[in-house]
């Protein structure tokens, strides 16, 4: 492969990479519920409980992501985002006929369906643009995860902020933007996003650290930007035009680096090509000692012999499983639940947003919906850089950065319970902010532990604990503990003002948050060896690098 064949693959990669993350910046739907789930309680005459029955609903859809993840070892990416595409047209596009109230509202089980079929559209993008991209970009997958999940952070308040400026927070026009951006946006992805084949140069590895950190630069200035409207507000419709323009063209600005590159592999730009590709290993073969060659064969039949005799007992941790054969082990459980006490809990605060805020003396909640939208974001892109860094130059295992954040999403549960002045501001930030950090580690740690083999089912797999911890802990906990506490509106429904309505429900997500502490620093002592193991060949990788140069 000459030089400009080999960067116009790079040139590809990252321009799917960036169709990667404008798919990320529009899937976090599921997470925007509050902003509408109102004018649902109102126009069905709903109780909290079966208000938030419709939101495990919508959470149900990510159990259907399994056939996400096996549809991924079938077909190719395009596929994935448009079955993604048109299953959020239709869910979301059902929705905003009911609240715009084209349509008499359809029955509570009817509901269900097209709330399902709209979270079910984000397995779909999120399994094509995850799957792909890890795979594209193997050696940083910490960075992969962070930029891309934290996109997913920022998707909720780029929709709420959007509409807030746009449209006032009209709940039909922020659902038919739900409806209609997303199918857009996975159309044209599924141009341009898919598996690219790799290069281990040193240059190629330079050239995604240099590339990744503008990336993040990226993300970082859209989510100030996002966070500076939310506190400055919407002055007049000229001011609201200008922010929503600006904001468009932030989030075009990484189509920089594939036209970068595209430039560059068409010897449009100077570069020098690193001492790996200027002397490929090919050209020494025909020099090579016989010997050598002797030792090379022999070298290589043993270890075809060792996989043969590994392949017949069950794989180590750290190497490619099965879906079966992970969950026969007992860290893929200790994940499992970890992961469970970290986004259900997580889940039930989103879903309740409206409720909570309105319980605690609030009546517009949409700064606070941004707000753990935004702090979701930092959460995701700072633990991927950051568990990366720490993986590569001290070996630390990547489950200690999750069981950081449980601690502290335990002590924003604990203020929201005492009530504290400012406490759903605080809360709405701790939980965001470890939220993000759970989302994103937990990408890299299913791959490093179980292989990327199976990596789509495995990750839709462990994304069944957003349904089942919706249900658990919003559907039952927070919708029977509220309802106790709520008294009947005229019509229909109830209300419930004070900070009862929410107390024993934050103060047990805060228990479980604590449990899943200790469950994090088991898996982190269980694994400590297999991040060793990664730091140990990373570090010789370089060293052997460094010496070829010379």
């Amino acid at each position: 492969m000459g030089f400009r064949e080999t960067y116009t693959f790079s040139a590809w990669k990252w321009l799917g990479f960036v169709s990667a993350v404008w798919v990320q910046a529009i899937s976090g739907n599921n997470y925007t519920f509050s902003n509408y789930s109102d004018a649902l309680k109102t126009l069905m005459n709903l109780t909290q409980l079966e208000l938030n029955n419709l939101s495990v609903a919508k959470d149900i859809g990510k159990a259907f992501g399994l056939l996400a993840g096996l549809a991924s070892d079938c077909f190719p990416t395009p596929v994935l985002l448009l079955i993604g595409a048109a299953e959020g047209l239709i869910g979301y596009g059902v929705q905003w006929l009911v609240v715009s109230q084209k349509i008499q509202p359809l029955s509570y089980w009817q509901m269900c369906i097209f709330l399902c079929m709209g979270g079910n559209s984000t397995t779909w993008m999120n399994t094509a643009v995850l799957v792909t991209c890890i795979r594209n970009f193997r050696g940083n997958r910490g960075p992969v995860s962070g930029i891309l999940k934290g996109y997913v952070g920022l998707s909720t308040a780029i929709f709420t902020d959007l509409c807030s400026a746009l449209f006032s927070d009209d709940p039909a026009r922020f659902l038919i933007m739900l409806a209609l951006i997303p199918f857009g946006v996975c159309l044209t992805a599924s141009f341009f996003l898919r598996e690219i084949p790799q290069s281990a140069s040193v240059a190629a590895e330079k050239e995604e650290t240099r590339y990744f950190a503008i990336f993040n630069t990226v993300a970082v200035v859209v989510a100030v930007y996002l966070l500076a409207y939310d506190l400055i507000g919407s002055t007049n419709q000229v001011f609201a035009m200008v922010f929503a323009v600006i904001l468009i063209i932030l989030l075009a600005s990484p189509l920089a680096v594939p036209v970068y590159s595209f430039v560059k592999s068409w010897g449009l730009v100077g570069f020098q090509p690193d001492m790996e590709r200027q002397e490929p290993l090919l050209k020494e073969e025909p020099t090579a000692a016989p010997e050598k060659k002797k030792a090379v064969i022999e070298e290589e039949a043993k270890e075809e012999v060792a996989a043969a005799l590994v392949e017949k007992d069950r794989p180590e941790i750290g190497d490619d499983h099965t879906i079966f054969e992970a969950m026969r082990t007992l860290d893929f459980w200790v994940l499992f639940v970890s992961f469970l006490c970290g986004v259900g809990t997580g889940m039930a605060v989103m879903n309740n947003t409206a409720q909570i805020g309105l319980a605690l003396g609030h009546a517009d909640v949409s700064m606070f919906v941004s707000l753990t939208s935004i702090w979701g974001f930092f959460g995701r892109i700072i633990s991927g850089l950051v568990s990366e860094y720490f993986l590569k130059n001290a070996g630390t295992p990547r489950p200690l950065w999750n069981a950081a954040s449980q601690i502290l999403m335990a002590v924003g549960f604990v203020l929201m319970a005492l009530a504290v002045p400012g406490c759903l501001y605080i809360g709405s930030i701790l939980v965001g902010l470890c939220y993000g950090v759970r989302l994103a580690v937990t990408v890299p740690i299913a791959s490093e532990l179980f292989g990327l083999k199976y990596y789509g089912l495995l990750y839709n797999i462990l994304i069944l604990n957003l349904p089942i911890g919706s249900f658990l802990f919003s559907g039952l906990l927070a919708g029977y503990l509220y309802d106790a506490q709520a008294t009947p509106t005229p019509g229909g429904g109830n209300t419930c003002v004070g900070a009862h309505c929410y107390g024993l429900v934050f103060i047990i997500m805060a228990i479980a948050s604590v449990i899943g502490f200790g469950l994090d620093v088991l898996l982190a002592i269980r694994t400590k060896n297999v991040y060793t193991k990664i730091f140990t060949s990373r570090k010789s990788k370089k060293s052997l690098t460094a010496s070829n140069g010379q």
